[in-house]
């Protein structure tokens, strides 16, 4: 038999998010408590911020300056290249070894 989900009404709901947001709370643990999902308590934070106008600080793409830019794209330049000279060095080194068979002594 499916096990009965409890109904949380408004109150409660508001309530866990509360203890959610606390910094020492671990989610996964409150959930655990209260025989929710994750996601569901995820989800409520996500209402509640919409619900009171709240900006989350998310790992959004931040904005950057023309400067930080052109660094961003001069250091995945050097990236690639390194990686070029790495691979060329070993490729000098496979093909610069003597194997022996062919001597001309």
């Amino acid at each position: 038999m499916s096990k009965l989900r409890k109904r949380f009404t408004k109150a409660e709901r508001l309530e866990i998010v509360k203890q959610s947001l606390e910094p020492d709370i671990v989610v996964a643990e409150l959930a655990e408590r209260y025989g929710l999902h994750v996601n569901t308590i995820y989800t409520w934070r996500s209402n509640y911020y919409k619900e009171h106008g709240i900006e989350t600080q998310g790992q959004g793409i931040k904005e950057q300056t023309d400067e930080e830019r052109e660094i961003t794209r001069l250091k995945k330049q050097l990236r690639e290249a390194e990686l070029e000279r790495d691979i060329l060095k070993k490729a000098i080194g496979i093909f610069s070894k003597r194997d022996g068979k062919f001597t001309n002594s």
